[in-house]
């Protein structure tokens, strides 16, 4: 923790900065260097706010003890005994509130998302279950107050999915769903199995953050465009004009679809956002080869003895097998009740980053 409290004194003195500089009419008259400066103040408000009451117990538990060991009063000896006991525990909550807050935070962790869903092993069964997971994310999604939106799908004649994609906007959206990365095993009775059989299948989910400006400039020559008329459930035309529009990156095969805007050029000026964003993104990775292996890597090829989590109908169960939790509410779950479960992998991967933390300071 000695490590940890001098980094803290030096981060209150960069806060105390970032206050002064807020006030600084020169700054206040920029507006994106104020805005910066805010964002940067409100992500450091929490932490010198608790090491400022931390420092402030620490004082208080001293002076406490000065009257324990010289003052004749046994009341006066007895209160301060007893406010120490309480301002002990205090202490001890603040210390491990602090070493969370001072872990190092994901940078993508602010991002609004692109989500892929595709059924894998279990054929018709496997692309029901990812609309299935989609439809859970969607609900978690309203529970948050974030915003779905379809990028493009490859719906299946049973109503299931063998691709969808979205984009999920709101505040922190990658910090929760990052978890969802990986091979998702359903074990249920198909519709279609008349001899009341269970299977498994799976769906993968890729999570992959948006990156709102990207420091990327795509050569129109190697974007090939086509414009489609949007189309409902059922390939139903909702739109009598070619307003959907698909992008294709034709040096590394990425394609983007975009029909969720009203108009043909609000499409086109989604599309190429999220184009930018995915080609960016793939261009990261250095090479299709570790593209690839990235994302297999991240959510497996979709075999069934691959999985991240089950979810097994029968016996109404959700197993999350990274962390080896089990909760019997796969209906709730299922209904985008994913709180209990997304917190206890926030909680299980910052354990680690403080065991870490705890034998690098060792």
């Amino acid at each position: 923790m000695d490590k940890v409290m001098a980094q803290l004194e030096g981060l209150v003195a960069h806060y105390e900065e970032l206050q002064e500089m807020m006030a600084d009419p020169e700054v206040i008259n920029d507006t994106k260097r104020y805005m910066e400066i805010s964002k940067e103040e409100a992500d450091m408000r929490e932490v010198v706010q608790k090491y400022r009451k931390y420092k402030s117990d620490i004082k208080e538990i001293d002076d406490n003890k000065e009257i324990i060991s010289t003052e004749s009063d046994n009341d006066l000896v007895e209160m301060a005994k007893e406010e120490n006991s309480e301002l002990e525990k205090e202490v001890a909550e603040l210390e491990d509130e602090i070493k969370i807050l001072m872990l190092p935070k994901d940078p993508n962790d602010d991002k609004d998302i692109i989500m892929e869903i595709r059924g894998a092993a279990g054929g018709d069964e496997a692309s029901l279950f990812a609309g299935d997971l989609l439809r859970m994310y969607e609900k978690y999604a309203e529970t948050q107050g974030w915003k779905v939106s379809l990028i493009d799908s490859e719906p299946t004649e049973v109503g299931g999915y063998k691709r969808v994609a979205v984009m999920i906007t709101g505040d922190k959206v990658y910090s929760k769903l990052k978890y969802e990365n990986g091979a998702h095993r359903v074990q249920r009775v198909p519709v279609t199995e008349s001899q009341g059989r269970v299977h498994t299948s799976t769906a993968t989910v890729a999570v992959m953050p948006e990156y709102e400006q990207v420091d990327i400039d795509l050569d129109p020559k190697d974007i090939r465009v086509d414009v489609y008329r949007s189309s409902g459930a059922g390939g139903q035309h909702i739109n009598k004009t070619s307003s959907a529009v698909r992008m294709t990156h034709l040096p590394t095969g990425i394609v983007v679809a975009m029909q969720d805007q009203r108009s043909q050029q609000q499409n086109r000026e989604k599309a190429m956002q999220i184009l930018k964003s995915r080609v960016y993104d793939y261009y990261e990775s250095q090479n299709r080869d570790q593209y690839d292996a990235k994302r297999k890597e991240s959510v497996g090829t979709g075999d069934r003895s691959e999985r991240i989590r089950t979810y097994n109908y029968p016996q109404n169960r959700v197993t999350d097998h990274r962390i080896g939790l089990t909760l019997n509410k796969l209906d709730r779950i299922m209904n985008g009740e994913l709180d209990e479960i997304i917190n206890a992998l926030v909680l299980y991967y910052q354990t680690q980053q403080l065991e870490k933390m705890a034998e690098e300071n060792a």
